[in-house]
C-alpha cells in the first residue's frame, strides 16, 4: 500500500527555532494530511501559516482542559513536538495518551552534530532506548547492514542556531501583549534570553580566539589529561535526568574526585557545549573550587569549539549525561556518567567511584558499542539538522514517511519495513 496522510491529522505545539516545524508541516500536507499549530507566543506565530495557526492566550493552568478539548475536537491522530520535558509538552503528551494519540517527539540529535532525534512517546529519559538492553538492540539488526560512520568532529550548524534562537525570542519580547500569558519554560525571562542570544552572537570572534589559545596549551602542555564535558545548565537532560540541580553541584563533585583520584602530573580540561552563553559562571567556579582542591594548576576551561581536537589526546571522559559522551565511547575511550542517558548502559560506562576512575578508568566494551552506535543509526537517528537549510532537507528526505508509517523507528527494524537509511552529508 502506499504511503499516504490521507486520515491523520496532526497537531504541533512548539517546535526547535526556525522554520523546521512549517516545513515539515507542508509537507505531511503534500501527503495528504490535515496540520494544524498551538503556538503559545508570537516567535511561534512568526514561523507557521495563519490559516491553521491556534493562538493559546489563557493562564497556563487551563492548557490542560484546553489541549483535551483540541484533541477532541478537531479529531487529532498525531501530536508532534521538539522535547518532552517543558510542562506544556508534558501535559499534552499525557492528554494524547489518555486520548490514543500517537505522540511524535523530535531532539537534538542522539549522535549530533549532523543527525536529528525522532521518536515515538518520549526522548532522552523517556525514551524507549532506556528499557532496552544491547542483546535486544544485536538480535534487532541481525538482517540490517549500514556502514559505520565516523562521528564528525564539528557542531554542524551551530551559527544558524543561534541565529534562529535569538530570531524567535526576538518576535517573543515584540509580542508579549499579544501573549501575555506566557512563560518560558526556563527560570530566565524572554528579555533575558534574548540578550544572552545576542551577546553571544557579537562574542563569538572574542571567544574563538581565548579557545585557541586555551586548546594550544593543552595541545603542547605534554601532559597527561581528563576531559570533563560539560552541559547547559538549563538543559532538559540535565535538569530532568540527572542528580544535580546546578552545574556548580556537578563541578564541586568533578574536581573533589580529579584532587582525590588523579595522579599528580594528571591535568583536568573542562569544555564548555558550544552554545553556553554565559548565564552560569563556570571559568569563575571552576578556578574557585581548583583553589579550594590544591589543583589550580592543573586545570583548564575551554569554551565551546570541536570536540574532537581534544578528545583526541585524552585519558578518558566524565559527563552528567551529554550526547557527546557518545563520541568518546566511539573512541573506545573510558567514560563516566551521573545521569540517565539512552547510551548509559553497562557495557559502555564505568560504574567505578569518580576518584577510583580517575586514578585507574576502566574502558568501554568497544564490539558493544559499536551495535548499539549502529542500531541507533538503523532506527531514532536522521541525518541532518534544524537549523541550516541543507540540514532540513535531509530531515526532511526521511522523516516524513517515518511519521506515517504505522510503526514507530524501533518496531519497523524488527518487523523489516524499515527504509534505507542516507549516508552522512555535511550540512554546514
Amino acid at each position: 500500500m502506499r504511503t499516504t496522510g490521507d486520515t491523520r491529522r496532526f497537531l504541533f505545539l512548539q517546535g526547535p527555532h526556525g522554520p523546521f516545524f512549517s516545513r515539515l508541516g507542508k509537507m505531511l500536507q503534500a501527503a495528504g494530511a490535515q496540520v494544524w499549530r498551538v503556538g503559545f507566543n508570537r516567535g511561534d506565530r512568526a514561523f507557521w501559516p495563519a490559516d491553521s495557526f491556534i493562538a493559546f492566550r489563557d493562564p497556563l493552568d487551563l492548557w490542560p482542559d484546553r489541549i483535551a478539548a483540541l484533541l477532541r475536537d478537531h479529531a487529532i491522530t498525531d501530536l508532534v513536538l521538539y522535547g518532552d520535558t517543558r510542562p506544556v509538552h508534558a501535559q499534552a503528551i499525557s492528554a494524547a495518551h489518555a486520548a490514543g494519540v500517537t505522540v511524535h517527539v523530535f531532539e537534538e540529535g542522539y549522535l549530533r552534530p549532523h543527525w536529528v532525534t525522532y521518536e515515538r512517546g518520549g526522548a532522552n529519559g523517556h525514551s524507549r532506548l532506556m528499557q532496552m538492553s544491547v542483546s535486544d538492540m544485536q538480535n534487532a539488526l541481525a538482517q540490517a547492514e549500514i556502514d559505520q560512520i565516523e562521528a564528525p568532529a564539528s557542531w554542524g550548524d551551530m551559527r544558524q542556531h543561534i541565529f534562529w534562537g535569538a530570531l524567535y525570542h526576538w518576535f517573543v519580547l515584540t509580542g508579549f501583549w499579544d501573549f501575555r500569558h506566557f512563560r518560558p519554560h526556563r527560570k530566565h525571562t524572554v528579555r533575558q534570553e534574548f540578550l544572552l542570544y545576542c551577546r553571544r552572537l557579537v562574542l563569538l570572534p572574542f571567544h574563538r580566539w581565548e579557545r585557541m589559545i586555551a586548546q594550544y596549551r593543552i595541545r603542547h602542555g605534554g601532559f597527561p589529561y581528563h576531559l570533563v564535558l560539560l552541559q547547559l545548565e538549563h538543559d532538559s537532560s540535565f535538569q530532568m535526568h540527572s542528580p544535580f540541580r546546578t552545574m556548580a553541584e556537578f563541578l564541586a563533585v568533578v574536581v573533589e574526585g580529579f584532587a582525590q583520584g588523579a595522579a599528580p602530573h594528571h591535568h583536568l580540561v573542562f569544555k564548555a557545549h558550544p552554545l553556553e552563553d554565559g548565564r552560569a559562571p563556570l571559568k569563575a567556579e571552576i578556578r574557585r573550587l581548583s583553589h579550594l582542591h590544591g589543583v589550580l594548576g592543573r586545570v583548564h576551561f575551554v569554551r565551546g569549539g570541536k570536540l574532537a581536537q581534544l578528545l583526541n589526546h585524552a585519558r578518558s571522559a566524565v559527563t552528567v549525561n551529554s550526547t557527546a559522551g557518545q563520541q568518546v565511547l566511539w573512541r573506545g575511550m573510558p567514560l563516566k556518567t551521573f545521569g540517565a542517558a539512552v547510551y548509559a548502559k553497562p557495557e559502555f560506562v564505568s560504574d567505578q567511584p569518580l576518584a577510583t576512575f580517575f586514578a585507574k578508568p576502566t574502558r568501554p566494551d568497544g564490539r558493544a558499542y559499536r551495535n548499539f552506535r549502529h542500531y541507533l543509526l538503523e532506527t531514532s537517528q536522521i541525518t541532518g539538522g534544524f537549523y541550516s537549510t541543507r540540514g532540513r532537507q535531509e530531515v526532511l528526505r526521511q522523516v516524513v514517511d517515518m511519521m506515517l508509517s504505522t510503526e514507530d523507528p524501533y518496531d519497523a527494524l524488527i518487523s523489516g519495513s524499515a527504509a534505507p537509511r542516507q549516508q552522512l552529508r555535511l550540512v554546514n
